[in-house]
């Protein structure tokens, strides 16, 4: 850990990532980037320019990538690693993390999560509130699991994959990469073939086709 970190992205996301960061008590200074110029300060904590000002800070700063977007989120990740930037993990100290659990670097853990025995997290995901994720999981990078969703034992989500808030997913289930699942689904089928599935159980929308 170094002396500050530098938080990309001052929307809602990023707000809640300060919060992680402040609870775990890891830095010194929290600062946000920006590309907004109009964004002086998000949650109390200063934005310290746009990402033109991202070099200033490589030697003696953490970096973590607060947007949304899955794709945009990989490519900002994606740059700073190429430049040798310090990426970390933020996790919640109210998470619950089971032992054998292995989280890579920039993603989130958010307050309330439980992530059970010898499940897998790639790097750039975001674990939202209150969801929990049972043993044996592998959650490839880059993908989103949205607040109270909850995965069953060996459940294996593709990367880049949504899942909609309090949507879940029984047992021994896989999801394939860019799958996006819709607010409180069901998923009790393996999704092979991309789009969005919404229902209980869950069913591909016509339109995706």
């Amino acid at each position: 850990m170094k002396k500050g970190l530098v938080i990309i992205g001052a929307g809602g996301h990023g707000k809640v990532a300060a919060d992680v960061g402040k609870a775990m008590n890891h830095w010194e200074k929290i600062f946000f980037v920006d590309d907004d110029q109009s964004i002086r300060e998000c949650s109390g904590f200063k934005v310290i320019g746009g990402s033109n000002a991202i070099d200033d800070y490589l030697s003696d700063f953490d970096f973590f990538v607060a947007i949304g977007s899955n794709v945009i989120r990989e490519r900002i990740q994606s740059k700073l690693e190429h430049q040798g930037a310090s990426v970390i993990s933020l996790i919640h100290p109210q998470a619950v993390i089971g032992s054998n659990v292995t989280i890579e670097r920039g993603t989130v853990i958010m307050a309330g999560v439980v992530i059970n025995n010898s499940s897998s997290i790639g790097k750039g995901c975001i674990v939202n509130t209150a969801s929990s994720i049972d043993h044996d999981n592998v959650i490839e990078e880059y993908t989103h699991l949205s607040p109270g969703v909850h995965l069953a034992g060996t459940v294996k989500i593709g990367k880049g994959a949504w899942l909609g808030i309090g949507c879940v997913v029984s047992n021994n289930i896989n999801i394939c990469s860019g799958s996006k699942i819709g607010a409180g689904a069901v998923v009790l089928r393996d999704i092979n073939e991309s789009g969005t599935y919404v229902g209980v159980p869950a069913k591909r929308l016509q339109t995706d086709s």
